[in-house]
């Protein structure tokens, strides 16, 4: 009989210091920084532009797309884009070809006036959404693949990193935005969201640079395994010829990884896996659509939400994703997710604090700080959930699917949180009681399937 010494926990902390994290940061970050562009900043711009909370809330719709991407998940795993892919690889083609997009649409965001052109405005707005919906898929499954398969620590270690790298994104590019807002706006110019779209594309032509350092895994046995899948279905329509081999491809593509996931857990399991997904982070979501509008509601500037926010939510985000990635290892995923559930649920109280007090800087730090730990505990412990599930035959499809399905609750229904706080006439006390409240659902669903689920550890 062999015996296990447990690590202890400095032993457990050097996972972090693999260089593949450092590669798994930056990609983390390159899917969070579109989120700042089509989220506080794009809320910011309309509100200083004196559209009301409801019309700022339904804009962010456009984040429903988030919750579909799973729907062309397969057509990105297979499709390969000219040129790039042969020059950069498969994964690395797909997110420049996205990054450049998102450029685009910020230069035209930057000689338009949200005022008179509110329907162009969120219509590039839901362009950018498409595309970094789009590049979240490649850069998902290239940061599941820097892993081996049965490294389960640094698969874990790997989630923490990327939760670590997409809050550097968004918090970081949140700082840059704000600030360079502030400064535009104070030294005289009229259109300094604008000019601030400029300086944040300035940002994706880095964060493309970066990308280059990162290699890409040559997915021999990937593609293999999906051209067996055609086969398979191809032996069983009877014939082949031009048209068979093309509804193959086509079934393999799509039903493939949907076939996959459910033979793996079993039916009953998977639809209790992809319940539990849709409802764990909905309450976080209300909460977050609202947050920068109730901060500027009760006085805060922009430089005020940067530095709290922003730039001190930042630290505390990193710091407490790692440890949140060191308590999943030492205690398993499963812990991990109902500590950080329990979290979630405690710290929106103290936003309602907030708001009954009225602006203080003391109050505003601390809700920030303990609200940003428990979002970290719960994104780490939530991406090395789902990263454990899946396949790595349809590694993109697979995990853009789980994660579209917990966007869903988190994006079309977070979009009413404007009109709930109409609703409740401006109280937003009660609005953050009831952000928290949507927690607990979701922790009585896992705690019914935790015994039955099938981890990849």
């Amino acid at each position: 009989m062999k015996i296990y010494k447990k690590q202890s926990l400095s032993e457990t902390f050097k996972v972090y210091f693999d260089k593949r994290m450092i590669k798994i940061l930056l990609l983390g970050a390159i899917s969070g920084f579109p989120w700042v562009i089509i989220g506080s900043s794009l809320s910011l711009w309309l509100k200083e532009d004196g559209l009301s909370r409801s019309t700022i809330g339904w804009a962010g719709l456009i984040f429903a797309v988030y919750a579909f991407n799973y729907l062309w998940a397969p057509i990105i795993d297979r499709i390969r884009i000219p040129w790039l892919t042969n020059k950069l690889g498969h994964r690395r083609g797909w997110i420049i070809t996205m990054q450049i997009l998102i450029l685009i649409c910020l230069v035209c965001w930057s000689l338009i006036n949200p005022t008179t052109n509110l329907t162009l405005i969120i219509s590039i707005g839901l362009i950018i959404a498409i595309a970094s919906a789009t590049q979240d898929i490649t850069v998902d499954a290239l940061r599941i693949e820097q892993i081996g398969e049965n490294e389960g620590k640094s698969m874990q270690a790997g989630a923490a990193m990327a939760v670590v790298g997409w809050w550097t994104g968004y918090k970081l590019g949140g700082v840059i935005a704000l600030n360079a807002a502030e400064f535009f706006e104070q030294t005289g110019f009229e259109n300094y969201w604008q000019i601030t779209f400029l300086v944040l594309g300035i940002i994706i032509i880095a964060f493309n640079i970066g990308l280059m350092f990162v290699n890409e895994p040559q997915p021999i046995d990937r593609t293999e395994k999906q051209r067996l899948t055609d086969r398979m279905i191809e032996d069983k329509l009877g014939v082949s010829n031009f048209f068979t081999k093309i509804a193959a491809w086509l079934t393999g593509t799509i039903i493939g990884p949907v076939i996959s996931f459910f033979k793996k857990n079993g039916f009953n399991i998977a639809i209790a896996i992809l319940g539990f997904v849709f409802l764990f982070k909905i309450g976080e979501a209300f909460l977050g659509r609202m947050s920068v509008i109730f901060y500027k509601e009760i006085g805060f500037t922009k430089t005020d939400i940067a530095l709290y926010s922003k730039g001190l939510g930042w630290i505390t985000t990193v710091i407490f994703t790692l440890l949140g990635g060191l308590f999943a290892i030492r205690s398993g995923v499963i812990k991990a997710m109902f500590l950080s559930g329990i979290l979630m649920a405690s710290t929106n109280l103290l936003f309602s604090l907030l708001a009954w007090f009225g602006k203080s800087e003391l109050l505003f730090a601390i809700a920030v700080i303990f609200d940003d730990m428990a979002a970290a505990f719960a994104t780490v412990a939530f991406v090395a959930f789902i990263s454990m599930l899946v396949d790595r035959t349809y590694t993109a499809t697979q995990y853009a699917l789980l994660a579209s399905i917990g966007t869903a609750g988190r994006t079309t229904l977070a979009a009413s949180s404007g009109a709930l706080v109409d609703w409740l006439n401006g109280d937003w006390g009660i609005f953050f009681i009831i952000t928290a409240v949507m927690v607990i659902p979701s922790l009585i669903f896992l705690y019914m399937i935790k015994d039955k689920l099938k981890l990849n550890e």
